[in-house]
């Protein structure tokens, strides 16, 4: 990265903050790319650089990775049906989002709901620190 890149880069804090601050709080809805990139002022590609830059992972897999950990807290908090959770988090079908939540935290949902809630806490803390 040039010094001039660098430099872009760091400028786009407030950006970026505010873009995720946007993410946050429209969880719920559809974020593409193309939106994102727009409320910054940036082209797509320059948009999804700055993105990994400064977050060291995509839009898309910073929102899955919220929408994942969102999940697993209404799963740690008693949510009965795995479907609903799975639509809510984005998701067409229990089994993507089974095969989803099992790469993020190394189980499956149903096996993550029987932990006890100190231990499903435990790996949603850690996947977020990481």
């Amino acid at each position: 990265m040039t010094h001039m890149e660098l430099e872009s880069v760091l400028n786009l804090s407030p950006q970026l903050e505010e873009i995720d601050r946007y993410i946050r709080c429209n969880i719920d809805q559809p974020l593409t790319r193309e939106v994102l990139a727009d409320m910054a002022g940036y082209s797509v590609p320059h948009f999804h650089r700055v993105f990994i830059g400064r977050k060291g992972e995509s839009a898309a897999s910073y929102i899955r990775r919220l929408r994942l950990r969102r999940a697993g807290y209404k799963l740690r908090l008693g949510a009965v049906d795995i479907g609903e959770v799975a639509l809510a988090a984005g998701y067409a079908s229990h089994a993507a989002f089974g095969k989803a939540f099992k790469k993020q935290y190394g189980v499956s949902p149903s096996a993550f709901r029987q932990l006890g809630c100190w231990e499903a806490t435990r790996l949603l803390r850690e996947e977020q620190d990481s």
